[in-house]
C-alpha cells in the first residue's frame, strides 16, 4: 500500500514581515494563516511545528491502536500530547525534540506489556521515522 498526500503553502513578503497561506486538497488547512509573528512570538494562530505535533500525535495515536489490535487488545481511549521543539542552533533552526505525552485505557493489557507496544509504536510510527530529532514518550495506563 502507498498514499501520497499534498500541501500548498503561498508566502509573499520578508522572512519577517511577510505572511503566508496553507492549502490542502481536503480543505482542512485551506487559508490557514502562516507569519513571523505566529511561528515565534506567540501570535495566534498555526505554525508549521504544531502541525508536526499534530501529525506526530495522530500517527502514534493510530501506530498505538494497530500495535495493541496485534497484541489482542483494544484501547477505550488513547490521549497523546506531542510537544515539538523548534530551537536555534548555529545560523538556522531545527526541530529537536517531539515529546510525546500518553494517557491510556486499555482493559485487559498489564503495564509490562502495554510499554512494550507502546515503545514498538513510538518507533515504528511513520512520522517518528520522518522526524530527525530526539523523540521521547512518557505514559500513563488507566486501569
Amino acid at each position: 500500500m502507498k498514499t501520497t498526500n499534498k500541501a500548498t503553502t503561498v508566502w509573499e513578503g520578508s522572512g519577517k514581515k511577510g505572511k503566508g497561506t496553507f492549502g490542502t486538497p481536503s480543505g482542512v488547512l485551506d487559508d490557514a494563516a502562516i507569519s513571523f509573528g505566529k511561528r515565534f512570538e506567540g501570535e495566534k494562530g498555526t505554525n508549521p511545528e504544531e502541525l508536526i505535533a499534530a501529525a506526530h500525535s495522530g500517527c502514534f495515536s493510530m501506530a498505538l491502536a494497530v500495535q495493541l489490535e496485534q497484541a489482542g487488545f483494544t484501547a477505550e481511549r488513547l490521549e497523546t500530547t506531542a510537544v515539538v521543539t523548534l530551537e536555534k542552533i548555529g545560523d538556522g533552526f531545527a526541530v529537536t525534540h517531539s515529546d510525546l505525552t500518553l494517557q491510556a485505557k486499555v482493559p485487559g493489557i498489564d503495564r509490562d506489556a502495554f510499554g512494550q507496544v507502546a515503545e514498538r509504536a513510538k518507533s515504528g510510527c511513520p512520522v517518528s521515522k520522518l522526524l530527525n530529532a530526539a523523540i521521547s514518550l512518557k505514559w500513563e495506563l488507566d486501569r
